[in-house]
C-alpha cells in the first residue's frame, strides 16, 4: 500500500513540474505573436504568410494555420516561447503540423528552435541564422523526400544519418522530436514512431572513439596474396618450340602470280590451332595467406566523451524559414514542451480529432475536380473513333514487342535544404 501511494505521488511531482513551452494553434490574433523577418524582403523575394484553413479540412476555423504564398520565395517567421527553456535533465519534444495542399514538388516545411543567443539577429531570422534544432520534412523531386533531424554541438550543425522518409501527399501530418537526456531521440509522424536510436550512433557530433593506428605500418613478411603459381607446376617440353602462326596449307599460288615480277609466293599465314600462348604455372591456394592487412584500431585521442549531447540551455524562438518553387504549405499546431503525453494529447485534440473528415473532403473535392475535367473533354470525332476502331481490330494481331520496357531516369534534383 506504502508504494502504491510512493509512486502516485512520484507521477503528481513528474506532471506537476511538466512545462508547455510553447503552443500556436493560429487563431485571429496570431500575427501579434508572430514576427515577419526582414530577410529578402528588400530585394522582393520574400513572401508572405496569410492565416487559412485551406481547401479540405475538417473545422473551416480549428483547422487554420498559416500559409506560405506565392510560389517561388523566402519565407521567414518567428515567436518567442513563453519562456526560455533549459532542458537540462528533460525530455524536449517539438511538434508541429504540416499539410502540402499544393502538392509540393520542391521546398522545405521544417521548423526550427533557436537559442536566446541568435534573439539580436531575429528581426533578420534567415538562413544564416543560428540555430539549435531543426526539424521537418523538405522534399524536392524524386531526390530528396525525408525528415530532416538536425542538432547543434558546438556552433556546428549536424544532420541525423539515418533517411527518415517524409510524407508527401496532400493532407495533415502531425511531425513530432523526441529528445531524452539519456542521449536517446525518437521521430514520430502521425503519432506513430518512424525512427529511434542514439544521439551518439544516429549523429556525428563526437568523432569516433577508435582510429586506426596512424603509426602501424604493414610487416615485411605479411603476404596478401589469396593464390600463388604452383612451384611444382612444370612446363611441357616443346611448350615454346610451338609457333604462333603458321603457313596456310591449303592456300594456293594465284593463277597470275608471276614469281619474277611479284617475288617468290609464300602462303599467308595464319593461327596455329596448336599454339597455348604464354606458358604459365597454375594457381594453387597461397598457404602463407594472411588476408589484407588492417591497421590496427587505437583508442582516439581527440575522443572527449559527452554526456550532455541532447542539452539546450537557451531555446528561446521557433520559426519556420523556408524556400519553396511551388507555396501552399499550411503549418498549425504548434508545440514546444518537456511532456510527451502533453503532446500527444494535443495531436489527438486536434489532428487526430478531424484527419478523418479532412480526407473524406478531400477525395470529394478531388473527385468533383476528376468529374468536371472529363466533362469538359470534347466528345471524340468519327474520324478518331474510326481510328481507335481500326487499331483495336488490328490490335490482337500484332506480334510481340521485342525492345522491352524503358527505364525513364529518375529526376536530378538539388540535394535538398540541409542548411549545414
Amino acid at each position: 500500500m506504502k508504494w502504491g501511494v510512493v509512486a502516485v505521488l512520484a507521477t503528481l511531482v513528474v506532471a506537476a513540474s511538466a512545462k508547455d513551452y510553447f503552443k500556436e494553434t493560429f487563431d485571429g490574433s496570431w500575427a501579434d505573436r508572430w514576427t515577419k523577418s526582414s530577410w529578402k524582403v528588400s530585394d522582393g523575394s520574400a513572401g508572405e504568410f496569410k492565416l487559412t484553413a485551406g481547401k479540405w479540412y475538417a473545422d473551416a476555423e480549428a483547422d487554420k494555420g498559416i500559409q506560405t504564398g506565392p510560389d517561388s520565395k523566402f519565407f521567414a517567421i518567428s515567436a518567442p516561447l513563453t519562456a526560455v527553456f533549459d532542458n537540462t535533465g528533460k525530455d524536449t519534444i517539438v511538434q508541429f503540423s504540416v499539410k502540402h495542399e499544393q502538392d509540393l514538388d520542391c521546398g522545405g516545411g521544417y521548423i526550427k528552435v533557436l537559442p536566446a543567443t541568435s534573439e539580436k539577429k531575429m528581426a533578420e531570422f534567415g538562413g544564416e541564422t543560428p540555430y539549435s534544432i531543426m526539424f521537418g520534412p523538405d522534399i524536392c523531386g524524386y531526390s530528396t523526400r525525408k525528415v530532416h533531424v538536425i542538432l547543434t554541438y558546438k556552433g556546428k550543425n549536424y544532420l541525423i544519418k539515418k533517411d527518415i522518409k517524409a510524407e508527401t501527399d496532400q493532407l495533415t501530418h502531425v511531425y513530432t522530436l523526441v529528445l531524452k537526456p539519456d542521449n536517446t531521440y525518437q521521430v514520430l509522424i502521425d503519432l506513430k514512431e518512424v525512427a529511434s536510436g542514439s544521439l551518439y550512433e544516429d549523429w556525428d557530433m563526437l568523432p569516433p572513439k577508435k582510429i586506426k593506428d596512424p603509426k602501424a605500418t604493414k610487416p615485411e613478411d605479411w603476404d596478401e596474396r589469396e593464390e600463388i603459381p604452383d612451384p611444382e607446376d612444370k612446363k611441357p617440353e616443346g611448350w615454346d618450340d610451338i609457333p604462333a602462326t603458321i603457313a596456310d596449307k591449303d592456300a594456293k599460288k594465284p593463277e597470275d602470280w608471276d614469281d619474277e615480277e611479284d617475288g617468290t609466293w609464300e602462303p599467308p599465314m595464319i593461327p596455329n590451332p596448336e599454339y597455348k600462348g604464354e606458358w604459365k604455372a597454375k594457381m594453387i591456394k597461397n598457404p602463407a595467406y594472411k588476408g589484407i592487412w588492417v591497421a590496427p584500431d587505437i583508442d582516439n585521442p581527440e575522443y572527449v566523451h559527452d554526456d550532455k549531447l541532447y542539452n539546450f540551455k537557451d531555446l528561446k524562438f521557433v520559426g519556420f524559414e523556408l524556400w519553396q518553387v511551388k507555396s501552399g504549405s499550411i503549418f498549425d499546431n504548434i508545440m514546444v514542451t518537456d511532456d510527451l503525453e502533453a503532446a500527444k494529447k494535443f495531436a489527438e485534440d486536434t489532428w487526430a480529432k478531424g484527419k478523418d473528415a479532412e480526407k473524406a473532403m478531400f477525395d470529394k473535392i478531388k473527385k468533383e475536380e476528376d468529374d468536371s475535367k472529363a466533362k469538359d473533354m470534347p466528345p471524340p470525332s468519327a474520324d478518331a473513333e474510326a481510328a481507335e476502331e481500326d487499331d483495336d481490330e488490328y490490335e490482337d494481331k500484332e506480334e510481340p514487342s521485342g525492345m522491352g520496357s524503358i527505364k525513364i531516369p529518375k529526376e536530378d534534383e538539388d540535394s535538398g535544404h540541409d542548411e549545414l
